[in-house]
This record gives C-alpha cells, structure tokens and sequence, in this order.
C-alpha cells in the first residue's frame, strides 16, 4: 500500500485557516478606514460600519450596509414619532409629529428600500437623489417641531434623532460618492 506525501492533514489546514482569517479582517477594516476617512462624520461612520457581521469586504456592500443603517435609524425614528403622536396632549406638537410621520413614512417603506435594491444593481445615482431627499424630509420635520414651538425632553430627543439620520445620510452619500469615483 502506497502513502501518499501530498494529503494534507487537518490541524495544518485549520492553522493556516486560523492565519489567513485577520489577513482578511484586516482589509476589511482597512477598506472601512479608507472609504469613512472621506466622510464628514468620520467617527460615525466608522461606529455604523464596524459592529457588522460580517464586516462588509467591498466598497459596494459598505454603501449597501451605510445605507441599511440609515433605514433602521429612520424606521426607529418613525417608531419613535408615532409614539410621541399617542402620548401628545398639545394639538400643535401632534400637529407637527404627524406631519413628521407622513414625511417618514414613505422614505422608510418605499424609498430607502428602492436605493438599497438599486445600489446592488449599480444604480448609485438613483441612491444618492433617494438619500438626498431622505435628509430633506428630516430637515422638513424639524423645521415644523421647531415651528410647535414644543421644547418639552421629547422634542429635544427628536431633534437629536432627526440630526442623527442627517448625519447618517450625509455619510451614506458620502461612501456612494467615493464608489462612483472609484469606478
């Protein structure tokens, strides 16, 4: 019976397993400091970015995840407002809240979807207009809870909330603008 020299045994092929793998984390975090270097919100994005699993591995995916960070932060902030609608006792303050919603809503339900779908066809532009517009739509809310004149702990949290999303979605454009360069 012949021996064969060219079988490789299993403890080998995990520790060379166990040695590739940060090699490979490594150009994942490396591409996330690349691509968040050229953001405004640099430390934001890379606290969006860094806790998934798996880390996102190319520019494509990064814009993919950014802009699904700032779905989740929208649909949270959605959340959020209708929460504030059932516990208002200040005709004004609802007033502007459901408005805030009505803006919200479709962004959360229909637009940010779309730009997530249309990046993994490589539809950046189409992305950047929806994200553009998303950060519009929290400006138009906050500029009608500024105009309720609400200054109460709730309003003061949705401020903060609204100029989260902003920030996410300056920094979502941001990333898709660096892929769409890197073409």
């Amino acid at each position: 019976m012949k021996k064969s020299s060219a079988v490789t045994s299993p403890p080998s092929l995990s520790f060379f397993l166990l040695m590739l793998l940060p090699l490979l984390a490594q150009s994942s975090d490396d591409l996330i400091d690349k691509i968040c270097r050229v953001t405004p919100f640099i430390d934001l994005c890379e606290a969006s970015l860094r806790p998934l699993a798996p880390s996102p591995s190319d520019p494509k995916s990064l814009a993919s995840a950014m802009a699904s960070v700032v779905l989740g932060n929208m649909t949270d902030t959605l959340g959020y407002i209708k929460s504030l609608i059932r516990h208002s006792h200040d005709p004004a303050a609802e007033r502007a809240l459901a408005q805030c919603a009505e803006l919200y809503r479709p962004v959360v339900k229909f637009n940010i979807p779309q730009a997530i779908e249309a990046m993994r066809r490589g539809e950046f532009g189409f992305a950047t207009y929806v994200l553009g517009d998303a950060e519009k739509q929290t400006d138009t809310c906050q500029k009608w809870i500024n105009s309720a004149g609400a200054d109460d702990e709730s309003s003061v949290a949705l401020t903060a909330r609204n100029k989260q999303v902003k920030n996410l979605c300056d920094v979502a454009i941001s990333v898709i603008k660096s892929l769409m360069k890197g073409r």
